[in-house]
Order: structure tokens, then sequence, then C-alpha cells
């Protein structure tokens, strides 16, 4: 039994999540966790709100609410969602809670005991009507790359450009929309990732296995040189710039970048699990010398959060010299678009996972995103190729085969397995095929492909149809009833099987086709053998008729949905 921590990137507390997020990090993270629990592994999968920043300040003020108070509620709205989705964290913690604090401070001090962090003097946007200084988000104006009217200060969403503020033509605040702006000098702290540049190229040198996006992006950042980054911010919200809880000398009005305190929170959320319940120890999935060193560490996240992983994060924990578990694989993938556009929280566009989740159960959605992720390159979301999919993979190919198999069962048998008959020739070769394909979808769930993954799942379910088609139970009963009641006793086995094989991706479904015959899968070890599972089932266990596991979209749902979201 391997040891093996999951994390998935840390969804910002500004509102529900769109598809696009669910699908660049939870989701996947999702699947791979629940894959690794059903192999026997002993799993800690974890996420968290990410809190701090200046987003969280602004959405606030929006909301007109404290800013504490909206985190709050925010993160309660968050979990909701995502239990709703059957993300199985073992913990869905908060970047604001003590354990990030203190080690956020933990960090910055032994960073700069070690020399990796100094204070410098910066040009900075002052406004004079709000009487502040301005972190980079609450400067808005004209993209200097694009001319993007409405570029922030920190990155244009137009054209994708990471930005300074002072860099920004036309400036204004987007606190009080004052133009009457200066740059002013005010002192910040500096990660000195330049210093670090030789130990994070050696260190990527190791990983040969990550996805080639993930290598492709580590290694444009250390062929450019790795730069300098300013970890403070003028906010009132976030880790208090304090060593061993004494204010820093002149930073009594900073806080620690939310870039530098976020990942940070994969820590610190390890330790709010292990406070919520006796015996737990945090330690030992993070420190190599209190047994983390045989931990495998995962994590999942969307392309444009990789560089502060595979560089940002590395320079806090390589740099602080101390014994700290970093990343094994980490797990990258594209953006989901929205009819060709991008998703967006910002401008509400696209569609979010409470809006989802009102339309239908999770499990279309779940199956459409991972059976499309965006792996090898960005991939559009649509809703009419959502209804294509769900109704071919879902309705017609797994849902028939419930449906027809337990029908058939329950009209010529009964409610029980039928006892009577003997596998043969047609048994066997399914067996060998079944075999396969069983290794060859587990083979792609361990190498995290997860759009291979659906198709040798999709193709499972259809070997399972494709037998009946050949068996043709209804046609043996005529002549034959012991053949037929063999056949039906291996079709009822298939739905105990495609049950264990599908509750990754939809576990929902699954636990339904499992209670169908009183099997709980959480019990169940991960089905590597066809001709073991075809002989799951007792003969003559009673089962119970599943209702129709699912209904197919229609034109008229996928016409009034476009008009609602505003597809394109």
């Amino acid at each position: 039994m391997a040891r093996i921590l999951v994390t998935s990137a840390l969804p910002y507390i500004n509102g529900i999540k769109h598809l696009g997020n669910l699908v660049g990090s939870m989701l996947p993270a999702d699947v791979y966790a629940r894959f690794s629990r059903a192999c026997g592994n002993e799993v800690l999968f974890l996420c968290a709100t990410d809190e701090h920043g200046t987003p969280a300040e602004l959405a606030a003020r929006a909301a007109n609410q404290s800013v504490e108070d909206y985190c709050a509620e925010q993160h309660e709205i968050q979990k909701r969602a995502c239990f709703d989705f059957g993300l199985s964290f073992d913990h869905f913690g908060r970047s604001s809670n003590a354990p990030n604090k203190r080690l956020t401070q933990h960090f910055a001090k032994v960073l700069e005991d070690n020399g990796l962090i100094e204070e410098r003097t910066d040009r900075q946007i002052y406004s004079i009507d709000d009487a502040r200084f301005l972190p980079d988000r609450y400067v808005e104006g004209t993209c200097p790359n694009c001319a993007y009217e409405k570029a922030r200060g920190d990155q244009c969403d137009n054209c994708g450009t990471l930005l300074d503020p002072i860099e920004l033509k036309d400036p204004y605040s987007s606190i009080s929309g004052s133009r009457n702006l200066e740059v002013r000098e005010t002192k910040h702290l500096y990660l000195r990732q330049s210093k670090m540049q030789d130990a994070i190229a050696d260190w990527i040198a190791t990983k040969d296995a990550w996805p080639h996006l993930t290598k492709s992006i580590a290694g444009k950042w250390i062929k450019e040189g790795l730069q300098d980054r300013s970890i403070t911010r003028d906010l009132y919200w976030g880790v208090p710039v304090a060593y061993e809880g004494k204010p820093r000398p002149g930073f009594d009005k900073k806080v620690f970048y939310v870039w530098f305190d976020a990942p940070i929170e994969y820590i610190g959320c390890t330790e709010e699990w292990a406070s919520a319940a006796p015996g737990r120890n945090w330690r030992s999935w993070w420190r190599l010398d209190e047994g983390a060193a045989d931990v495998r560490y995962v994590q999942f996240m969307g392309k444009d959060n990789v560089a502060f992983h595979t560089v940002s994060f590395p320079v806090t924990i390589l740099g602080s010299k101390e014994p700290w578990k970093l990343v094994d694989t980490l797990k990258s993938l594209n953006w989901l678009t929205w009819y060709g556009g991008k998703f967006s929280t910002s401008q509400n566009r696209g569609i979010f996972m409470d809006q989802a989740l009102e339309l239908l159960p999770a499990d279309y959605w779940r199956w459409h995103l991972m059976a499309n992720a965006p792996e090898s390159d960005d991939a559009s979301f649509t809703l009419e190729h959502f209804a294509s999919v769900v109704n071919k993979d879902l309705a017609d190919v797994l849902g028939n085969f419930v449906n027809r198999i337990t029908r058939f069962c329950a009209s010529k048998f009964g409610e029980n397995v039928p006892a009577e008959g003997a596998y043969g020739e047609v048994e066997a070769k399914l067996i060998a095929d079944l075999d396969v394909k069983i290794a060859a979808y587990t083979a792609a769930l361990e190498a995290m492909e997860f759009r291979k993954a659906c198709a040798e799942l999709r193709g499972i379910w259809v070997a399972g149809n494709e037998y009946l088609q050949i068996a043709a139970p209804w046609t043996a009963f005529k002549t034959d009833p012991a053949r037929a009641a063999a056949v039906v006793r291996a079709g009822l086995n298939l739905i105990a099987l495609f049950a264990a094989l599908s509750a990754p991706f939809i576990p929902h479904t699954a636990a339904k086709m499992a209670a169908v015959f009183g099997i709980d899968l959480a019990r169940e070890p991960w089905p590597l053998s066809a001709k073991a599972a075809l002989e799951r089932l007792p003969p003559g266990a009673a089962f119970a008729l599943p209702e129709v596991l699912f209904k197919k979209i229609e034109d008229e749902q996928v016409a009034a949905w476009r008009e609602k979201f505003g597809a394109e």
C-alpha cells in the first residue's frame, strides 16, 4: 500500500467556480484520488479556498461585506458545490486559517535567515483620493500590449500579458475610479529566486516523468532565468508581515503576497485536517525526517498555475533548507473554453458549478468534462457536444446496458441472479477481451491520461453491449433457458464490474449500480481479473431493479440553455 498525497490548485474565493476551473484541477484530482483509494492506497486528498489578495477585498467591497464575512460565506458556498459535484476531499480548508499564517511567517523568516529575502525600494502607484498605495489589481487601465481598456495591474485578461501597474496607460483606481494617481516610492520584500536558479533547474531536470505541458512551462522559466519577485503587498487582508509574532519594522501596513502564502496552504490544510481528529499526524505527510520520505505527492492544476508550483513554491521549500516534501508529479491541464472563448469568473461567462447542477446531476458533467479533458491542447465546451456525448456514452451505452439486462432478468428469471447454466466460449472470449481492456484502462489512470482512460472505460461498456448482442439471451431463452440464465448472470456481474471501474469518473451512478446488488464500493478491491468479476455475484442473490440511470438531453433543452447562458 502506497501513501499518496493529492492536492488540487486552490480555487480562489471570489465566487463559485466555472466548469473550466473544475476540469482544470479539482475534478481530475478527484478522479485520481478515487482511483488510488480503490487500488488500496492510503490517500490524503486536500484542497482549500485561496482567500487572500486584492480580488478578495474587491469582491467583498462589491458585495458590501467585510472581507472576513465575505470569505467565510464564500468558503461554505464553494465547499457545498464541491460536495455536490462528488469531489472527495479529505479536507477542504481555508488559507486564512491559523496554520497557514504561522507557516507562511515561518518560511519567510527562514528564507530571510538564509539570504533569500531582501528589502527593496519600489516605485508604486499611489491614489491621492484614496490615500493609499494601490496593489496590482487595485489599478486598471489600458494594456500597453493589446490596448484592451480593462486590463488589470497584474495581468491583461485579453492577451494574457503579465503586467506591472505602472505599465498601464490611462490608469485609474478600481476602488474609487479616481485617476488622481502618482508614482511614489515604497518598500517591499523580494524573494531572491535568481539565487536558486541552479538548484531549481537541477530539481526540474530530475522530473522526466512530468507531462510535456508541465516540463515545457517550467523549462521556459528556467531558460529565461528566474527573476526575483516581490512577496509583500499594501493590503489589509492577508498574512501580516511578522516573524515569530513580531511585526517586521516598516511593514506594519503590509501583508504577504497571496502567491507566496497560497501554496503554503497545502501544508497548512494538512495541519487543519490533522487537528480535526485525534491520531492524525500532518508532519508525516510533509517532513522527510518524520515519515514523508515514502509519500508520493501529486499536484493538479491548470497551465496558468504551473510556473508558481514549479519555480516559486519550490524556491520556498528548497530555500528553507528544511526537510520538506516536494512534489513528485505535477499534472497540468490546458484551458477549457466556452464556445472558443474564455470562461470568466469576473465577467460571468460560461456555466458555473452551481448552475450546472441545477440543470443535470453531477455525473453528466463529470463524464463529459473528463472524457474531453484539455490535456494535449485547449478544448472547447459547447452544449451541443455535451448533449451528444452524454446521450451516446451514458444513455445509449452504459444506461441502456443496465436497463436491458436487469429488466430482461426480472421478466424471465425474477429479481435474483440466475444460478442455472454454465459459461462457455462466448464468455471465455469476453473475459479475454475485458482483461486486456481493464489493464489498459488501469494503466491510463495510473498515468493520469484521463481522456484515454475514458475512451478505455467506454470500450469496456461497449464490450458488454456487444456481448449481449452476440449471446442474445432473449433468443436463447426460447430453446435453452439454462444458456440464457448463464448469459444473464454474466450480464448482471458486468453491472457490478462497471460500477467498480466507473466509480472514479461517475461516482454517484456507480454507487447506484452497486446498490442494485447491495455492494459497498468502498469495500471492493480494484478489479483486475475479468474472470473473477464474472463470478462476483452469488447465484440466487437478490437484486433491486434500478431506475433509468441517464435521461437523454433533448434538443429543446440545449436551445433553452444556449439562450440562458448566452452561448455564441
